[in-house]
């Protein structure tokens, strides 16, 4: 029978007689391919305990909040093993499901009409021939308004951006505008396609006069950053840059594998990290225009 996240957790404390049973990131890999299930587990739910340090096939209940805020329990194989997987977000969650999947209506063979009622014409109609239902227009993508209208490739300040929240992204950018003189403050390249719900992109750094957008990836606090449906979303924000005239760097750390030409693999942000990210400049746009930017 399924117990507690706690009573779980302390049971494992003391067969192991360890304070820390499973370190955080040993089940990394089992739980990548469930995108939906890390952004509906939260550990200041379940006693601060990482889902990364969870086995899937622990009979252990476990606290879940979808993204419209239903708060439900379920065990690590009932969430795996619903319905949807990748195709529908909300059958990950059991109230969002319902609402999404009403239960079907009888066929309308079983449908009893009241004596003397109009018979609908779905029913009138002779078996065997189809009746005809009016098409719904197609739903159109509501684009954010916010975007300047500029050209593609050019970049700007965007009000949309979301603010750096990575300690090490702060020193990286102060680090790297330190080196290479180029104009700072931008944070967004418009792009020809819509990427999610902007024709927008919004990289970690940008040097504008270089065209080269800088990212920064880690595998974050939990080991699930930029895998599984984020690795995705990295892989179409550089393809639209790319289309945009502009080139990509990601600084790839925790074993993260490069995904384009010009990434680069490192244990951190330092002093080597920042000599190799200047020499992948020079790679990129060739040393007579990158060295009279450095300092």
């Amino acid at each position: 029978m399924a117990e507690r996240v706690e009573l779980w957790w302390a049971r494992r404390q003391f067969s192991k007689g360890a304070e820390v049973p499973y370190p955080v990131g040993a089940y990394r890999e089992a739980w990548a391919s469930f995108p939906a299930l890390i952004r509906q587990y939260h550990p200041e739910l379940n006693a601060g305990i990482a889902l990364t340090q969870i086995p899937p096939a622990a009979d252990v209940l476990l606290l879940w909040q979808c993204e419209a805020g239903h708060k439900f329990a379920a065990t690590p194989d009932e969430q795996r093993h619903r319905p949807g997987r990748e195709r529908r977000r909300s059958a990950w969650c059991p109230e969002c499901s319902s609402v999404a999947r009403p239960p079907r209506a009888l066929p309308m063979r079983d449908v009893v009409t009241p004596l003397g009622s109009p018979v609908p014409a779905a029913i009138a109609a002779p078996v065997g021939r189809a009746v005809l239902k009016p098409r719904r227009p197609a739903r159109r993508r509501q684009l954010c308004p916010k975007t300047p209208d500029v050209a593609v490739g050019e970049a700007f300040l965007s009000e949309c951006a979301p603010k750096p929240a990575s300690a090490v992204e702060a020193q990286l950018r102060a680090d790297l505008f330190g080196r290479v003189g180029v104009t700072p403050g931008l944070n967004a390249v418009r792009v020809a396609r819509p990427f999610f719900d902007h024709v927008e992109v919004w990289p970690d750094i940008l040097l504008p006069e270089l065209r080269v957008a800088i990212e920064y990836d880690s595998t974050g606090r939990h080991g699930l950053e930029h895998v599984g449906d984020r690795e995705d979303a990295d892989r179409r924000k550089d393809r639209a840059l790319r289309a945009a005239k502009w080139e990509v760097v990601r600084i790839r750390t925790g074993g993260l594998e490069p995904l384009g030409p010009h990434d680069l693999q490192a244990p951190g942000w330092n002093a080597k990290t920042l000599a190799r990210l200047v020499d992948a400049l020079r790679a990129i746009r060739g040393p007579l225009l990158v060295d009279p930017y450095l300092s």
